[in-house]
């Protein structure tokens, strides 16, 4: 038996996001994802206005001369939720957590994508799978998911995103849309993003808070690592401690947008001091102009 107030927060959450679908998302998620999905059917001989990039060449190199690889478009998609639960998420200085917002923003991509008759997963991971909810269609499942987005109580508090994209790749056969939503404070996950990226179509979407890339001056602060415990005091009267802090954060901002980069892998920044509405809507355009 689910409890009232969960039932309340449920339908609430569904109330406010699934209005952005209809009046907003729906269209635009459509032009972008539906029919993206394709899954190799035969290989043929190759003939004039091909595209060499589908040429197969284990099978050219033993007929002599060259074959290309034709795909079949997938009569649905399946999307995947992979969420960061880590307590990284329970930080914001603007009102609303990163973790918070992530719940919603995953709720308009599940409404999304069952209007458009796909599938939803999800994938709750902190730096241990927390919890899998394999891919399926429909309201009801979407609304299961939603419950366990807003009241699922993680076990660990650190990030491995290595090990989910590690996991993802075990768990999910089949060709899916991945939307990997992190504030990416986790190491060493170059190798496993990659791999990853080759099978799915992986987008990021990273939570921000302001105050994770500048200090304001308020004299002596302390600050906590929310995963590690990790205590450090620091002066910010000091403009150079606050120069200091704010070239760190960007360099590894900027290491981090190289690598997505050099994947071709699509990023979406979410800050807490400002809506979410527009960076949605920017990357469904920017990928819609891209299939057109």
């Amino acid at each position: 038996m689910i409890p009232k107030e969960i039932l309340k927060k449920v339908r609430q959450l569904e109330i406010t996001t699934r209005g952005m679908v209809n009046d907003v998302f729906s269209g635009e998620y459509h032009s972008v994802f539906k029919g993206r999905g394709m899954e190799f059917a035969e290989v043929r001989e190759y003939q004039i206005g091909d595209d060499i990039r589908t040429i197969d060449w284990n099978v050219t190199a033993r007929q002599g001369h060259p074959f290309v690889k034709v795909f079949e478009e997938e009569r649905e998609l399946t999307v995947m939720l992979m969420v960061d639960a880590s307590s990284s998420g329970e930080f914001g200085t603007s009102g609303r957590m990163k973790g918070e917002i992530a719940v919603e923003i995953c709720a308009l991509l599940a409404f999304s994508a069952i209007k458009n008759n796909d599938k939803v997963g999800l994938i709750i991971f902190t730096d241990q799978i927390e919890k899998f909810v394999p891919p399926r269609k429909g309201k009801s499942h979407v609304l299961r998911v939603l419950r366990e987005l807003l009241f699922f109580k993680p076990k660990a508090r650190k990030t491995d995103i290595a090990g989910a994209l590690d996991y993802l790749n075990r768990v999910t056969r089949r060709r899916a849309v991945v939307f990997l939503v992190s504030d990416f404070i986790s190491p060493n996950f170059e190798k496993p993003l990659r791999i990853a990226n080759k099978r799915h179509d992986i987008v990021a979407i990273q939570m921000e808070d302001p105050r994770e890339r500048d200090l304001p001056d308020v004299g002596f602060i302390e600050l906590e690592d929310a995963e590690t415990g990790e205590q450090i005091v620091l002066d910010t009267r000091d403009p150079m401690v606050r120069q200091a802090f704010s070239s760190k954060t960007s360099e590894a901002q900027e290491k981090q947008d190289r690598l997505f980069n050099s994947m071709s892998v699509d990023s979406i920044t979410i800050r807490t001091d400002e809506s979410y509405v527009q960076p949605l809507m920017r990357f469904f355009r920017m990928r819609a102009k891209r299939f057109r």
